[in-house]
Protein backbone atom coordinates (compact mmCIF):
# COMPACT_ATOMS: atom_id res chain seq x y z
CA UNK A 1 0.00 0.00 0.00
CA UNK A 2 2.46 2.69 -1.24
CA UNK A 3 2.59 5.81 -3.56
CA UNK A 4 4.96 4.57 -5.37
CA UNK A 5 6.25 0.94 -5.61
CA UNK A 6 9.22 -0.97 -7.11
CA UNK A 7 8.57 -3.39 -10.27
CA UNK A 8 7.66 -6.72 -9.37
CA UNK A 9 10.68 -8.19 -11.46
CA UNK A 10 12.43 -6.11 -9.70
CA UNK A 11 11.67 -7.49 -6.35
CA UNK A 12 10.96 -10.91 -7.08
CA UNK A 13 14.75 -11.24 -8.02
CA UNK A 14 15.65 -9.22 -4.85
CA UNK A 15 13.89 -12.44 -2.91
CA UNK A 16 15.77 -14.69 -4.72
CA UNK A 17 18.96 -13.28 -4.89
CA UNK A 18 18.64 -13.52 -0.59
CA UNK A 19 17.41 -17.07 -0.48
CA UNK A 20 13.23 -16.03 0.44
CA UNK A 21 11.62 -19.09 -0.40
CA UNK A 22 8.08 -18.03 0.32
CA UNK A 23 5.94 -14.87 0.51
CA UNK A 24 2.24 -13.72 1.63
CA UNK A 25 0.92 -11.62 -0.74
CA UNK A 26 -2.48 -10.14 0.69
CA UNK A 27 -4.59 -9.90 -2.19
CA UNK A 28 -3.75 -11.04 -6.24
CA UNK A 29 -1.97 -8.73 -8.16
CA UNK A 30 -1.64 -9.36 -11.86
CA UNK A 31 1.75 -8.60 -12.41
CA UNK A 32 2.92 -9.43 -9.20
CA UNK A 33 1.90 -13.09 -9.87
CA UNK A 34 3.46 -12.67 -13.78
CA UNK A 35 6.39 -11.72 -12.33
CA UNK A 36 6.60 -14.62 -9.99
CA UNK A 37 6.23 -17.24 -12.89
CA UNK A 38 8.93 -19.80 -12.88
CA UNK A 39 10.41 -18.25 -9.41
CA UNK A 40 9.73 -21.25 -7.64
CA UNK A 41 9.18 -19.16 -4.65
CA UNK A 42 6.09 -20.49 -2.62
CA UNK A 43 3.02 -18.35 -2.20
CA UNK A 44 0.43 -17.69 0.09
CA UNK A 45 -2.45 -15.73 -1.69
CA UNK A 46 -5.34 -13.90 0.30
CA UNK A 47 -8.88 -13.18 -0.33
CA UNK A 48 -9.25 -9.67 1.43
CA UNK A 49 -12.07 -9.58 3.77
CA UNK A 50 -14.07 -6.93 1.66
CA UNK A 51 -14.74 -10.12 -0.86
CA UNK A 52 -15.59 -12.56 2.28
CA UNK A 53 -19.26 -11.73 1.96
CA UNK A 54 -19.71 -12.58 -1.54
CA UNK A 55 -17.46 -15.55 -1.84
CA UNK A 56 -19.69 -16.81 1.47
CA UNK A 57 -22.82 -16.53 -0.39
CA UNK A 58 -21.80 -17.52 -3.63
CA UNK A 59 -19.86 -20.66 -4.75
CA UNK A 60 -19.93 -19.57 -8.20
CA UNK A 61 -18.29 -16.68 -7.20
CA UNK A 62 -15.16 -18.00 -5.31
CA UNK A 63 -14.87 -20.87 -8.15
CA UNK A 64 -14.77 -17.85 -10.58
CA UNK A 65 -11.88 -16.18 -8.14
CA UNK A 66 -10.06 -19.68 -7.78
CA UNK A 67 -10.06 -19.83 -11.55
CA UNK A 68 -8.75 -15.89 -11.56
CA UNK A 69 -6.30 -15.79 -9.07
CA UNK A 70 -5.31 -19.46 -8.96
CA UNK A 71 -6.04 -22.26 -11.76
CA UNK A 72 -4.46 -19.71 -14.45
CA UNK A 73 -1.22 -19.41 -12.51
CA UNK A 74 -0.87 -23.35 -11.22
CA UNK A 75 0.73 -24.52 -14.04
CA UNK A 76 4.35 -26.57 -14.32
CA UNK A 77 6.79 -23.85 -14.56
CA UNK A 78 4.31 -21.32 -13.29
CA UNK A 79 3.65 -19.73 -9.37
CA UNK A 80 4.08 -22.24 -6.73
CA UNK A 81 0.90 -21.18 -4.90
CA UNK A 82 0.40 -23.16 -1.65
CA UNK A 83 -2.01 -21.80 0.79
CA UNK A 84 -4.98 -19.38 0.13
CA UNK A 85 -5.40 -17.42 3.16
CA UNK A 86 -9.03 -16.78 3.54
CA UNK A 87 -9.47 -12.87 4.98
CA UNK A 88 -7.11 -11.47 7.27
CA UNK A 89 -7.57 -11.38 10.84
CA UNK A 90 -11.49 -11.64 10.57
CA UNK A 91 -12.41 -12.72 14.49
CA UNK A 92 -10.59 -9.27 14.99
CA UNK A 93 -11.70 -7.49 18.31
CA UNK A 94 -12.20 -3.94 16.14
CA UNK A 95 -14.45 -5.73 13.90
CA UNK A 96 -17.09 -6.03 15.89
CA UNK A 97 -17.92 -9.14 14.62
CA UNK A 98 -18.45 -8.23 11.09
CA UNK A 99 -16.63 -11.44 8.98
CA UNK A 100 -17.70 -14.29 11.51
CA UNK A 101 -20.29 -15.48 10.28
CA UNK A 102 -19.14 -15.25 7.03
CA UNK A 103 -15.09 -16.75 7.42
CA UNK A 104 -16.26 -20.60 7.59
CA UNK A 105 -18.98 -20.34 4.60
CA UNK A 106 -16.24 -18.18 2.63
CA UNK A 107 -13.28 -20.97 3.15
CA UNK A 108 -15.41 -24.09 2.49
CA UNK A 109 -16.53 -22.12 -0.30
CA UNK A 110 -12.55 -21.40 -1.55
CA UNK A 111 -11.43 -24.95 -0.77
CA UNK A 112 -13.80 -26.76 -2.48
CA UNK A 113 -12.89 -24.45 -5.72
CA UNK A 114 -9.94 -25.89 -5.58
CA UNK A 115 -11.00 -29.17 -5.21
CA UNK A 116 -13.21 -29.02 -7.97
CA UNK A 117 -10.17 -27.18 -9.75
CA UNK A 118 -7.93 -30.77 -9.13
CA UNK A 119 -5.83 -28.69 -6.50
CA UNK A 120 -7.36 -30.60 -3.39
CA UNK A 121 -3.59 -31.78 -2.66
CA UNK A 122 -1.44 -28.97 -3.88
CA UNK A 123 -3.34 -25.91 -2.52
CA UNK A 124 -4.67 -25.58 0.99
CA UNK A 125 -7.25 -22.60 2.18
CA UNK A 126 -6.51 -21.43 5.75
CA UNK A 127 -7.31 -18.39 7.52
CA UNK A 128 -5.16 -15.95 9.28
CA UNK A 129 -6.28 -15.25 12.67
CA UNK A 130 -5.20 -12.41 14.92
CA UNK A 131 -3.89 -13.46 18.44
CA UNK A 132 -6.68 -11.52 20.00
CA UNK A 133 -8.57 -14.99 18.98
CA UNK A 134 -7.45 -16.52 22.58
CA UNK A 135 -6.86 -15.53 25.80
CA UNK A 136 -5.99 -16.75 29.22
CA UNK A 137 -8.79 -16.38 31.42
CA UNK A 138 -5.70 -16.63 34.77
CA UNK A 139 -4.73 -13.70 36.59
CA UNK A 140 -1.06 -14.97 35.88
CA UNK A 141 -1.92 -15.77 32.08
CA UNK A 142 -0.29 -18.45 31.69
CA UNK A 143 -0.05 -20.39 28.28
CA UNK A 144 -1.52 -23.50 29.53
CA UNK A 145 -4.47 -21.29 31.04
CA UNK A 146 -5.36 -20.44 27.69
CA UNK A 147 -8.26 -20.65 25.61
CA UNK A 148 -10.37 -19.50 22.74
CA UNK A 149 -12.44 -16.26 23.23
CA UNK A 150 -15.80 -17.41 24.39
CA UNK A 151 -17.44 -14.75 22.22
CA UNK A 152 -16.27 -16.55 18.73
CA UNK A 153 -15.07 -19.96 20.49
CA UNK A 154 -17.61 -22.17 18.65
CA UNK A 155 -16.99 -20.64 15.27
CA UNK A 156 -13.39 -20.61 15.50
CA UNK A 157 -13.45 -24.35 16.55
CA UNK A 158 -15.42 -25.03 13.52
CA UNK A 159 -13.02 -23.52 11.59
CA UNK A 160 -10.54 -25.74 13.26
CA UNK A 161 -12.59 -28.84 12.58
CA UNK A 162 -12.50 -27.92 8.84
CA UNK A 163 -8.86 -27.36 8.63
CA UNK A 164 -7.64 -30.42 10.27
CA UNK A 165 -10.49 -32.51 8.17
CA UNK A 166 -8.77 -30.89 5.48
CA UNK A 167 -5.08 -31.17 6.49
CA UNK A 168 -4.75 -27.48 6.34
CA UNK A 169 -2.33 -25.13 8.68
CA UNK A 170 -4.06 -23.36 11.48
CA UNK A 171 -2.23 -19.69 10.85
CA UNK A 172 -1.69 -16.83 13.63
CA UNK A 173 -0.31 -13.22 13.99
CA UNK A 174 1.69 -12.81 16.69
CA UNK A 175 3.55 -9.39 17.38
CA UNK A 176 5.90 -8.99 20.61
CA UNK A 177 5.79 -5.53 19.60
CA UNK A 178 2.04 -4.62 20.13
CA UNK A 179 2.45 -6.05 23.69
CA UNK A 180 5.09 -3.38 24.36
CA UNK A 181 2.97 -0.89 22.22
CA UNK A 182 -0.49 -1.79 24.36
CA UNK A 183 1.26 -1.67 28.00
CA UNK A 184 4.10 0.34 29.32
CA UNK A 185 4.58 -1.50 32.18
CA UNK A 186 5.27 -4.43 29.60
CA UNK A 187 8.95 -5.53 30.68
CA UNK A 188 11.04 -4.52 27.59
CA UNK A 189 13.37 -7.14 27.21
CA UNK A 190 10.89 -9.91 27.41
CA UNK A 191 9.99 -9.14 23.67
CA UNK A 192 13.37 -9.89 22.45
CA UNK A 193 15.21 -13.47 22.67
CA UNK A 194 18.42 -12.99 23.73
CA UNK A 195 18.44 -11.90 27.04
CA UNK A 196 19.40 -14.64 29.35
CA UNK A 197 18.94 -12.40 32.71
CA UNK A 198 15.16 -12.23 31.88
CA UNK A 199 13.30 -13.76 35.09
CA UNK A 200 11.46 -16.27 33.73
CA UNK A 201 7.70 -16.91 33.72
CA UNK A 202 7.03 -20.68 35.14
CA UNK A 203 4.05 -22.68 34.04
CA UNK A 204 4.37 -26.13 35.50
CA UNK A 205 7.85 -27.80 34.25
CA UNK A 206 8.08 -25.34 31.82
CA UNK A 207 10.16 -21.83 31.72
CA UNK A 208 9.20 -18.80 29.10
CA UNK A 209 11.58 -16.42 28.89
CA UNK A 210 9.96 -14.50 25.34
CA UNK A 211 6.69 -13.32 24.95
CA UNK A 212 6.92 -15.10 21.76
CA UNK A 213 7.06 -18.69 23.28
CA UNK A 214 4.46 -17.48 25.50
CA UNK A 215 1.92 -16.26 23.46
CA UNK A 216 2.70 -19.31 20.72
CA UNK A 217 2.05 -22.05 23.24
CA UNK A 218 -1.18 -20.40 24.39
CA UNK A 219 -2.60 -20.97 21.21
CA UNK A 220 -0.81 -24.71 21.18
CA UNK A 221 -2.78 -25.29 24.75
CA UNK A 222 -6.28 -23.49 23.10
CA UNK A 223 -5.98 -26.19 20.18
CA UNK A 224 -5.35 -28.89 22.41
CA UNK A 225 -8.27 -28.13 24.56
CA UNK A 226 -10.44 -28.17 21.68
CA UNK A 227 -9.16 -31.49 20.99
CA UNK A 228 -6.57 -30.66 17.87
CA UNK A 229 -3.45 -31.24 20.04
CA UNK A 230 -1.33 -31.96 17.22
CA UNK A 231 -2.80 -29.36 14.54
CA UNK A 232 -0.05 -28.00 12.13
CA UNK A 233 0.57 -24.30 13.27
CA UNK A 234 1.78 -21.51 10.74
CA UNK A 235 2.90 -17.83 12.07
CA UNK A 236 1.44 -15.70 9.16
CA UNK A 237 2.83 -12.27 10.51
CA UNK A 238 5.44 -11.82 12.82
CA UNK A 239 7.91 -8.43 12.91
CA UNK A 240 8.81 -5.06 14.48
CA UNK A 241 8.69 -1.54 12.84
CA UNK A 242 11.29 0.66 12.59
CA UNK A 243 9.37 4.19 13.03
CA UNK A 244 6.68 5.74 14.38
CA UNK A 245 7.09 4.94 17.70
CA UNK A 246 9.58 5.30 20.60
CA UNK A 247 10.42 1.47 20.44
CA UNK A 248 10.26 1.27 16.61
CA UNK A 249 13.48 1.97 15.64
CA UNK A 250 16.30 0.01 13.13
CA UNK A 251 18.26 -1.33 16.52
CA UNK A 252 15.08 -3.05 18.06
CA UNK A 253 13.88 -4.73 14.65
CA UNK A 254 17.37 -6.14 13.68
CA UNK A 255 17.29 -7.33 17.10
CA UNK A 256 14.13 -8.60 17.12
CA UNK A 257 13.93 -10.62 13.79
CA UNK A 258 17.65 -11.42 13.89
CA UNK A 259 17.03 -13.13 17.24
CA UNK A 260 13.22 -14.18 15.88
CA UNK A 261 14.62 -16.10 12.55
CA UNK A 262 17.37 -17.51 14.69
CA UNK A 263 14.86 -19.21 17.54
CA UNK A 264 12.42 -19.95 14.50
CA UNK A 265 14.78 -21.92 12.83
CA UNK A 266 16.96 -23.92 15.37
CA UNK A 267 14.34 -26.63 16.08
CA UNK A 268 14.24 -26.25 19.54
CA UNK A 269 10.91 -24.52 19.25
CA UNK A 270 8.44 -23.68 22.00
CA UNK A 271 8.45 -25.20 25.45
CA UNK A 272 5.17 -26.47 24.14
CA UNK A 273 6.13 -27.14 20.93
CA UNK A 274 9.18 -28.60 19.63
CA UNK A 275 10.55 -28.37 16.41
CA UNK A 276 10.99 -25.95 13.18
CA UNK A 277 8.37 -22.69 12.99
CA UNK A 278 7.12 -21.71 10.12
CA UNK A 279 6.30 -18.43 9.70
CA UNK A 280 6.38 -15.07 7.40
CA UNK A 281 7.94 -12.34 8.37
CA UNK A 282 5.66 -9.08 8.29
CA UNK A 283 6.61 -7.25 6.22
CA UNK A 284 9.23 -6.68 3.20
CA UNK A 285 8.71 -3.10 2.18
CA UNK A 286 7.56 -0.02 3.90
CA UNK A 287 4.06 0.83 3.11
CA UNK A 288 3.81 4.33 3.15
CA UNK A 289 0.13 4.75 2.41
CA UNK A 290 -1.23 2.07 4.64
CA UNK A 291 -3.45 3.55 7.40
CA UNK A 292 -2.62 4.83 10.63
CA UNK A 293 -5.41 3.88 12.41
CA UNK A 294 -3.95 1.39 14.69
CA UNK A 295 -0.48 3.61 15.09
CA UNK A 296 1.92 5.49 13.00
CA UNK A 297 4.43 2.43 13.37
CA UNK A 298 2.06 0.70 10.73
CA UNK A 299 3.77 1.97 7.48
CA UNK A 300 7.12 1.41 8.89
CA UNK A 301 7.22 -2.75 9.49
CA UNK A 302 9.71 -3.22 6.21
CA UNK A 303 12.94 -5.00 6.30
CA UNK A 304 13.47 -2.84 3.49
CA UNK A 305 13.04 0.89 2.61
CA UNK A 306 10.43 2.12 0.41
CA UNK A 307 13.03 1.87 -1.94
CA UNK A 308 14.40 -1.58 -1.47
CA UNK A 309 16.87 -0.95 0.60
CA UNK A 310 17.71 -2.97 3.28
CA UNK A 311 17.37 -1.19 7.07
CA UNK A 312 20.33 -3.38 8.26
CA UNK A 313 22.64 -5.83 7.43
CA UNK A 314 21.85 -9.56 7.78
CA UNK A 315 18.62 -11.81 9.22
CA UNK A 316 20.77 -15.33 9.75
CA UNK A 317 24.78 -15.87 10.46
CA UNK A 318 25.84 -12.73 9.59
CA UNK A 319 24.69 -13.60 5.13
CA UNK A 320 24.07 -10.06 3.99
CA UNK A 321 21.16 -8.64 2.96
CA UNK A 322 20.28 -7.86 -0.76
CA UNK A 323 18.93 -4.81 -2.03
CA UNK A 324 16.69 -4.27 -4.87
CA UNK A 325 18.95 -3.20 -7.31
CA UNK A 326 18.83 -0.76 -10.66
CA UNK A 327 16.21 1.59 -8.37
CA UNK A 328 15.30 5.18 -10.21
CA UNK A 329 14.88 8.12 -8.32
CA UNK A 330 13.41 11.62 -9.21
CA UNK A 331 16.21 14.20 -9.26
CA UNK A 332 18.44 15.65 -6.13
CA UNK A 333 15.72 17.92 -5.04
CA UNK A 334 13.97 18.65 -1.55
CA UNK A 335 10.88 20.68 -0.92
CA UNK A 336 11.47 22.99 2.69
CA UNK A 337 10.09 25.91 3.78
CA UNK A 338 11.29 29.26 2.97
CA UNK A 339 12.69 31.10 5.61
CA UNK A 340 12.61 34.27 4.03
CA UNK A 341 8.96 33.60 3.37
CA UNK A 342 7.52 32.76 6.73
CA UNK A 343 7.65 36.32 8.42
CA UNK A 344 5.34 37.22 5.34
CA UNK A 345 3.15 34.57 5.19
CA UNK A 346 3.52 32.76 9.35
CA UNK A 347 -0.41 32.46 9.83
CA UNK A 348 -0.23 30.44 7.19
CA UNK A 349 2.16 27.96 8.24
CA UNK A 350 0.44 25.75 10.89
CA UNK A 351 -2.57 25.03 7.65
CA UNK A 352 0.60 24.44 5.37
CA UNK A 353 1.70 21.51 7.45
CA UNK A 354 -1.58 20.00 8.30
CA UNK A 355 -2.48 20.25 4.66
CA UNK A 356 1.07 18.51 3.64
CA UNK A 357 0.97 15.73 6.56
CA UNK A 358 -2.62 15.06 5.39
CA UNK A 359 -1.93 14.11 2.26
CA UNK A 360 1.47 12.28 2.51
CA UNK A 361 3.50 10.21 4.99
CA UNK A 362 4.56 12.38 8.52
CA UNK A 363 4.73 9.41 10.50
CA UNK A 364 8.20 10.07 11.07
CA UNK A 365 8.15 13.10 12.82
CA UNK A 366 5.88 11.45 15.99
CA UNK A 367 7.19 11.17 19.53
CA UNK A 368 10.32 8.96 20.06
CA UNK A 369 10.06 8.49 16.02
CA UNK A 370 13.25 9.32 13.73
CA UNK A 371 12.68 12.74 12.99
CA UNK A 372 11.22 13.55 16.43
CA UNK A 373 13.82 16.21 17.45
CA UNK A 374 13.69 18.85 14.18
CA UNK A 375 13.35 22.43 14.74
CA UNK A 376 9.47 23.59 14.28
CA UNK A 377 11.45 24.75 10.45
CA UNK A 378 12.54 21.49 10.09
CA UNK A 379 9.38 20.02 10.84
CA UNK A 380 7.61 22.26 8.27
CA UNK A 381 10.78 21.66 5.93
CA UNK A 382 9.44 17.38 5.97
CA UNK A 383 5.70 17.90 5.58
CA UNK A 384 6.43 19.99 2.44
CA UNK A 385 9.04 17.74 1.18
CA UNK A 386 7.57 14.58 1.55
CA UNK A 387 4.15 15.90 -0.08
CA UNK A 388 6.50 17.06 -2.62
CA UNK A 389 8.25 13.59 -3.14
CA UNK A 390 5.04 11.72 -3.22
CA UNK A 391 3.79 14.16 -5.81
CA UNK A 392 6.66 13.19 -8.21
CA UNK A 393 8.57 16.33 -7.53
CA UNK A 394 5.68 18.45 -9.13
CA UNK A 395 7.01 22.16 -8.88
CA UNK A 396 3.72 23.33 -7.33
CA UNK A 397 3.71 20.87 -4.93
CA UNK A 398 6.32 22.58 -3.62
CA UNK A 399 4.22 26.56 -3.33
CA UNK A 400 2.37 26.33 -0.01
CA UNK A 401 1.15 30.15 -0.27
CA UNK A 402 4.88 30.57 -1.18
CA UNK A 403 6.50 29.31 1.95
CA UNK A 404 7.88 26.01 0.03
CA UNK A 405 10.96 26.72 -1.91
CA UNK A 406 13.14 23.79 -4.06
CA UNK A 407 16.63 22.92 -2.75
CA UNK A 408 19.33 21.06 -3.94
CA UNK A 409 21.18 20.87 -0.22
CA UNK A 410 19.58 17.34 1.34
CA UNK A 411 18.13 18.51 4.67
CA UNK A 412 18.53 15.23 6.37
CA UNK A 413 19.55 15.61 9.93
CA UNK A 414 21.23 12.70 11.98
CA UNK A 415 18.76 9.85 12.35
CA UNK A 416 16.06 11.84 10.02
CA UNK A 417 16.08 11.14 6.01
CA UNK A 418 14.55 13.45 4.02
CA UNK A 419 14.01 10.85 1.06
CA UNK A 420 14.01 11.47 -2.55
CA UNK A 421 11.20 9.15 -4.14
CA UNK A 422 11.79 6.22 -6.91
CA UNK A 423 10.44 6.92 -10.27
CA UNK A 424 7.14 6.07 -10.70
CA UNK A 425 6.84 3.16 -13.53
CA UNK A 426 6.81 3.81 -16.80
CA UNK A 427 5.75 0.94 -18.74
CA UNK A 428 5.61 1.50 -21.99
CA UNK A 429 5.11 5.63 -21.83
CA UNK A 430 4.49 7.86 -18.88
CA UNK A 431 1.56 6.76 -16.40
CA UNK A 432 -2.10 8.38 -16.80
CA UNK A 433 -1.56 10.86 -14.05
CA UNK A 434 2.35 11.57 -14.75
CA UNK A 435 0.42 12.81 -18.26
CA UNK A 436 -2.09 14.01 -16.49
CA UNK A 437 -0.53 16.14 -14.43
CA UNK A 438 2.36 17.84 -17.04
CA UNK A 439 -0.68 19.24 -19.16
CA UNK A 440 -1.77 20.91 -16.20
CA UNK A 441 1.09 22.36 -15.63
CA UNK A 442 1.38 23.52 -18.73
CA UNK A 443 -1.81 25.28 -18.68
CA UNK A 444 -0.68 27.13 -15.37
CA UNK A 445 2.32 28.37 -17.26
CA UNK A 446 0.01 29.45 -19.68
CA UNK A 447 -2.47 31.40 -17.51
CA UNK A 448 0.28 32.92 -15.56
CA UNK A 449 2.00 34.11 -18.93
CA UNK A 450 -1.59 35.37 -20.16
CA UNK A 451 -1.55 37.36 -16.92
CA UNK A 452 1.62 38.64 -17.07
CA UNK A 453 0.65 39.81 -21.01
CA UNK A 454 -2.74 41.48 -19.56
CA UNK A 455 -0.71 43.33 -16.95
CA UNK A 456 1.99 44.57 -19.58
CA UNK A 457 -1.08 45.92 -21.76
CA UNK A 458 -2.90 47.52 -18.95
Amino acid sequence: MATHSLRPEMVVKMLKENGFTKVKLFEPNEKILQALIGSEIEVMLALPNYMLQQVSLDHHFASAWVKANVTRFCYSGGVNIKYVAVGNEPFLKTYNGTYQLLTLPALKNIQEALNHAGLSSKVKATVPFNADVYFSPESNQVPSAGDFRLDTKDLTVQIIQYLYSNNAPFTINIYPFLSLYGNSYFPLDYAFFDVASNIPMRDGDKLYTNVFDANFDTLVWSLTKAGYPDMKIIVGEVGWPTDGDKNANTENAKRFNQGFVRHALSGNGTPARKGVIDFYLFSLIDENAKSIAPGCFERHWGIFEFDGKAKYESLLDQKPLVSVRDVGYLGRRWCVLNPRAVRLYEGLLAESVDYACSMSDCTSLGYGSSCNNLTAQGNASYAFNMYYQMNDQNIWNCDFSGLGVVTHHDPSVNTCRFPVMIKPPRDGGMPMVVVHKTLLGVLVLIVELSLVFLLLVS
